[in-house]
């Protein structure tokens, strides 16, 4: 019998977590399950989940005060920001500043055991800063994102809305659960709402 999913399939693909873009990167193909005809690729619902579960217990083994969550993109930042909220850690908005993880002197001097970041392409210099620091990076990654100093890959839509908002109320659920601070999804007071950036992005005219 297989293993249940963390939600329903159909819930996953009503946020879309599963689409992708009409970019596929080296590191992206083994996740990705087919391309439609106009072209978008589809990340596998399967991997998604299971890689969901694998980040939540491994972000589990860190403390809250020793994980470090960064996004940059507008409806990152509420699930990000929200997720951080959910398990106490801490939430760093926008470009993270070179030398802080390196240099002491900063007064925003930072030493993080792990990184959860929302999109390689917009985070590098989050990337690049843990590498020099040798801090483990966990990265929300869609079909179009390099993998580079990538420790851990979560495939999914990182760019929509519901998708992000759903893939960050999954992993703070987990990683709840897999702390031993609630026992069962019932006792999980947030809803997936929660993490939902309440604001439309304005279309390019």
């Amino acid at each position: 019998m297989a293993e249940q999913t963390l939600v329903d399939n159909a819930e996953y693909l009503e946020a879309g977590v599963q689409i992708g873009t009409k970019m596929k990167a080296l590191g992206a193909r083994r996740f990705i399950y087919k391309a439609r005809e106009d072209g978008l690729y589809l990340l596998n619902l399967d991997m998604i989940d299971e890689r969901i579960t694998v980040a939540a217990k491994f972000l589990a083994r860190f403390e809250p005060k020793d994980i470090i969550v960064t996004a940059s993109r507008i409806y990152a930042i509420s699930a990000a920001a929200k997720f951080a909220e959910a398990i106490n850690a801490k939430f760093i908005e926008g470009r993270v500043m070179p030398g802080i993880f390196t240099n002491p002197n900063r007064d925003d001097y930072a030493e993080p055991k792990v990184m959860l970041i929302s999109d390689t392409r917009n985070e590098r210099q989050a990337i690049r800063e843990a590498s020099k620091a040798c801090i483990p990076v966990v990265a929300l990654c869609d079909t179009d994102n390099w993998i580079k100093f990538v420790d851990l890959i979560v495939p999914c839509n990182n760019k929509g809305r519901k998708s992000l908002a759903l893939v960050y109320y999954l992993l703070a659920r987990e990683y709840l659960k897999a702390k031993g601070t609630i026992k069962s999804n019932e006792e999980f007071a947030l809803k997936v709402a929660d993490f939902e950036a309440k604001i439309e992005m304005k279309a390019k005219q």
